[in-house]
């Protein structure tokens, strides 16, 4: 099987929905109770954290694959003199 990368942005938004699904079940099993408009501000503050997190992912991995690596005869180390 061909191993994928890891996508943070989408462990955040797994992480908020998962959260507001746990909150809104507590509250509907009367274990916690809520106000239903604070899953809200939750889901509304999460989703642009993921977004966030998957730009800043993205322009980690395109710097990281931009960077000479040691031994390419382009890299700065291996310049000819002059």
């Amino acid at each position: 099987m061909r191993r994928h990368d890891t996508e943070p942005g989408k462990l955040v938004a797994g992480l908020v929905l998962l959260s507001a699904g746990v909150i809104y079940a507590l509250d509907a099993t009367g274990a916690w109770s809520v106000p239903a408009w604070t899953l809200v501000p939750l889901v509304a503050a999460g989703l642009p954290l993921a977004a966030l997190t998957a730009v800043m992912t993205r322009a980690a991995r395109r710097r990281a694959s931009r960077a000479p690596r040691a031994g390419d005869p382009r890299a700065p180390e291996n310049a000819p003199p002059g």
